[in-house]
């Protein structure tokens, strides 16, 4: 496999190097018995973080906040959320991930804030206020009989339109997700300012960077239009043709990058609403001086109706999410991006249950055994980290878990999404609830954002697998006490950390082992090419990385192409390699690492390539790794 050719210079980064590790904080290790996770819970266990492999924690908001939308509604950016702590023990946090080699990453919500900011109260106190202009306001439309209406069409995304009336002065003010939530005006230099403010305090606290919420919504098309009506069953439209990637944004993101670079941080942005690559390019583009990366939603919506309610069923099939995958992986590379990766986080479903549940084809609830569960959770950590781009693993991720019990009623639910969406329905369904709300309980069980909020599984002790620590567990027994905030999920006992840290054959030891390659084998799987192989096959996903060796980046580039192979389905598979006239003549290439390369990680034993025959015969869900150097 030897080249004369080098390789063109080499982007290097240390985030483009590093893996992130994400907590919920309120969800992740109670230290007072409270009932709610908190900051001294997330240091106690910095050791089983450092321990899995990651370089980089980030922290869901930990400022203070009313929790309307578990602290996405900020009411202080400078004082932290009493039940998670205080300002000293954000502290020793940092001092913590610091001392063990790890960076600390804060969630930063600036499109909007909470209604109980000082701010906001200001500004709905009078039109004349200074800080009423922080903040967008329209004078109302009128219906025929004189009632004011909301100023445009546009849909909340948590349900209802996306503004709310101030009787007071008779002015409406937008929040594009809850009431509680209005949002920022950005177009005020004021605005720019403060937030700049906030930024460069927790970057001189000793912050290594942000996640920044929705923030390709903080530039609106200042005519604020109509939303065409793409779902005519609904009143209120998608109004983000209108607010997502709008006119001044990367004016405001290269301000922002511009304080990022000083500091060498790192930046990931939420970007919802936006599947063009060419867009988000613009705000990732290694030289445009805007951010990281960021998080976009194309891959995470496949199982969502496209112009409708998300929580309705949607088929997807392993060549869509083929497709999805290599569209950006293949243009974030060649033209010098930076894909997050991602198949789990606060706000979608747990990837075992969504990505290798046969649940597209059935309206029947199906379950998998535990065998298979591990084999799935290491099976898609294979998928994922070994793509272009920076790894993020969401708590419990590395545990194997799973969506909410089936037994789930609405009750069990604590989402404002989810609350919102149930009242629309009995509202829209006065008298066919039974049929309508089972559907929607199901996709709930699947999509809602609560089935990644319940509460991590430390261990298999009663009532609440370790989650309150045992100095303050002997006081919440069950019948007594104080609960978790949410359900736990009744799997607890054999499915928990305890149970799998220093175990090579689970789920967080293969986590270790994957992280562990990505890093040994680098200049590959961070700065190599990317290559589908066979995206017509619905049941096995293969892709190949490759880098060619050279110092052109006067740093020298282990050279070498690796072949990832995954069965995502249920059964046996036997695997045909495509010939040269297909996949771009990569036939050939796979077959020589398939044959003459070394086998560098698997969930099961002895692969079984059938050398001479390109042929692969694959058990269950299985992944494995081959590598082939170059020169070898």
């Amino acid at each position: 496999m030897a080249s004369t050719s080098t390789a063109p210079p080499i982007k290097r980064a240390w985030w483009k190097e590093s893996s992130v590790y994400q907590i919920y904080p309120a969800s992740f290790k109670d230290s007072n018995g409270d009932g709610i996770g908190d900051i001294p819970g997330i240091i106690s266990e910095l050791d089983y973080i450092k321990n899995l492999g990651v370089d980089i924690v980030w922290l869901s908001p930990i400022l203070q906040s009313p929790q309307v939308d578990m602290g996405y509604d900020i009411s202080n950016y400078y004082e932290i959320h009493p039940p998670y702590g205080t300002l000293r023990d954000v502290d020793a946090l940092i001092e913590g991930l610091h001392a063990r080699g790890l960076k600390y990453v804060m969630d930063l919500v600036t499109n909007h804030t909470s209604d109980q900011h000082e701010w906001f109260k200001q500004a709905i106190s009078s039109p004349q206020n200074p800080y009423r202009n922080w903040y967008i306001w329209k004078k109302p439309k009128y219906d025929a009989d004189g009632t004011p209406q909301p100023p445009n069409n546009w849909r909340s995304h948590f349900g209802g339109s996306a503004w709310t009336l101030d009787p007071q002065s008779n002015e409406y003010y937008l929040h594009l997700y809850a009431k509680e939530q209005p949002d920022l005006n950005w177009d005020n230099p004021d605005v720019r300012a403060e937030v700049h403010r906030i930024v460069r305090h927790w970057l001189d606290k000793g912050v290594d960077g942000f996640r920044i919420d929705v923030i390709n919504f903080i530039s609106k098309d200042p005519a604020f239009p109509d939303a065409p009506i793409t779902d005519p069953s609904q009143k209120w439209q998608d109004g983000s043709k209108y607010y997502a990637c709008g006119p001044k944004l990367h004016d405001y993101l290269r301000e922002l990058g511009s304080i990022l670079k000083e500091y060498d941080a790192f930046s990931v942005g939420e970007m919802p609403c936006v599947s063009d690559p060419a867009e988000i390019l613009k705000a990732v583009g290694f030289d445009r001086g805007e951010l990281s990366m960021v998080f976009h939603f194309e891959i995470m919506d496949i199982d969502h109706p496209p112009n409708a309610d998300k929580y309705l069923p949607y088929p997807f099939t392993l060549p869509t999410l083929k497709r999805l995958v290599s569209k950006w992986q293949t243009f974030m590379h060649d033209n010098s991006g930076w894909n997050a990766l991602y198949i789990e986080n606060h706000d979608q479903g747990r990837s075992i249950s969504r990505l290798t549940l046969p649940h597209n084809n059935t309206t029947t609830p199906r379950t998998i055994t535990p065998h298979h569960r591990t084999l799935a959770g290491q099976m898609l950590a294979t998928f994922l980290a070994l793509q272009s781009g920076t790894p993020f693993i969401y708590q419990g991720q590395e545990l194997g878990m799973i969506n909410v019990s089936p037994h789930w009623t609405i009750h069990d639910f604590r989402d404002i999404e989810i609350l919102n969406h149930w009242q629309e329905l009995c509202e829209r369904y006065p008298n066919d609830n039974n049929v309508v709300q089972e559907r929607a309980l199901r996709e709930y069980r699947l999509k809602s954002r609560d089935n990644a909020r319940t509460p991590m599984q430390w261990d298999a002790s009663e009532p609440w697998a370790g989650f309150i620590m045992p100095a303050t567990a002997a006081t919440n027994e069950s019948g007594g006490g104080v609960k978790p905030w949410i359900g736990i999920h009744e799997d607890y006992k054999e499915w928990n950390a305890a149970r799998q840290v220093g175990d090579e054959k689970s789920v967080y030891g293969y986590w270790k082992r994957v992280l562990g390659v990505r890093k040994a084998w680098g200049d590959i799987f961070v700065y190599g090419d990317y290559g589908l192989v066979d995206g017509g096959d619905e049941r096995v996903f293969v892709y190949k990385r490759e880098i060619r060796g050279g110092d052109g980046d006067g740093q020298g580039v282990r050279g070498g192409i690796a072949v990832v192979v995954l069965n995502f389905w249920e059964g046996e598979v036997e695997w045909v390699v495509p010939g040269d006239e297909d996949d771009n003549g990569m036939g050939e290439a796979v077959r020589r690492v398939l044959e003459g390369g070394k086998v560098v990680l698997g969930n099961y034993e002895g692969q079984r390539i059938e050398t001479g025959k390109g042929k692969v015969v694959l058990r269950p869900l299985e992944a494995f790794v081959v590598v082939l150097a170059e020169g070898e």
